[in-house]
């Protein structure tokens, strides 16, 4: 079930109550501080109704905007019209991204990593598309060719997000990995596109151990039982990309500039980090039986 609308704006604003007066100092020594008019709509009601979009049925804001109108009002009596809270929309970029970062889950010493498809246009409309047209590149997964970015997520056993990058669509997938699991410990579960011998002894340093599948042209290696186990289990995160492009509406060929592109992306997987019940790995009883 969602959230209830509640209890997801009081833990917004807690957070908006604490933040927005020390971002408002740093931004004033460094010279970035203008004078900024009142809104109707503080800034925690429209992070509110961003995120809130994103645990609705709704696939478009503006039709969740306008004709969700009559719940939105009951909650935020000063509601302005939709082109308005468009304008707002980027200002909000900064405190999602702190809102998230806070959000995180814990280390349980099993992590997955995995990439998935963010694309930005049909790929017969790739000539005429210019919203990206300098960021986005082609790129390729297992059902074809697609046009946009990639979003590299990292997760735990128990489906909680740890870390997440995005990336031109045409990355290779190792390269953000050094970067995405800087602190993390214990074992980090990949398919074979993960595999390099250059990232195992990079990450083994910092104590972390990278475990994919072998390749067909690799020499065959013994692995422990419960290593195996966990490799049959990488689904998890691709359970978590699915929910988070068909639940929370990551993915969508209806942006108009970077700037809310990054806020839609940001709203979904802070979204997902509200959902009561997260794809999770129940792996230690399995191990125990196959091991007796």
């Amino acid at each position: 079930m969602p959230t209830s609308l509640l209890e997801l704006f009081c833990d917004i604003d807690d957070f908006c109550q604490t933040f927005v007066p020390q971002w408002n100092q740093q931004r004033l020594a460094h010279g970035e501080q203008q004078r900024q008019r009142p809104r109707q709509l503080c800034l925690s009601e429209v992070m509110t109704i961003l995120v809130y979009f994103h645990q609705s049925s709704y696939r478009c804001f503006k039709h969740y905007y306008l004709k969700h109108r009559s719940v939105l009002v009951d909650a935020f009596p000063a509601l302005v019209s939709y082109s308005r809270f468009v304008q707002w929309m980027p200002a909000t970029l900064i405190p999602l991204c702190v809102y998230l970062m806070g959000r995180r889950g814990q280390q349980t010493g099993i992590s997955f990593i995995n990439a998935t498809s963010l694309a930005v246009c049909h790929p017969r409309r790739i000539p005429s598309h210019k919203v990206f047209k300098q960021l986005a590149k082609r790129g390729k997964t297992s059902t074809g060719w697609f046009y946009g970015f990639k979003l590299h997520l990292v997760i735990n056993d128990r489906g909680e997000l740890l870390a997440f990058q995005v990336t031109p669509a045409n990355t290779d997938d190792r390269q953000p990995v050094p970067k995405l699991t800087q602190g993390l410990t214990g074992k980090l579960l990949g398919d074979k596109g993960y595999w390099s011998k250059k990232l195992f002894e990079t990450l083994m340093e910092q104590g972390l151990q990278l475990i994919t599948r072998v390749k067909h042209n690799m020499k065959n290696q013994l692995m422990p039982v419960e290593d195996k186990i966990l490799l049959r289990k990488r689904a998890l995160i691709k359970t978590v990309n699915d929910q988070l492009k068909n639940i929370s509406q990551l993915e969508h060929t209806r942006h108009r500039s970077m700037a809310n592109f990054r806020v839609n992306l940001l709203c979904a997987l802070i979204a997902y980090t509200w959902q009561p019940k997260k794809p999770s790995l129940q792996w230690a009883t399995e191990a125990h039986m196959l091991c007796v």
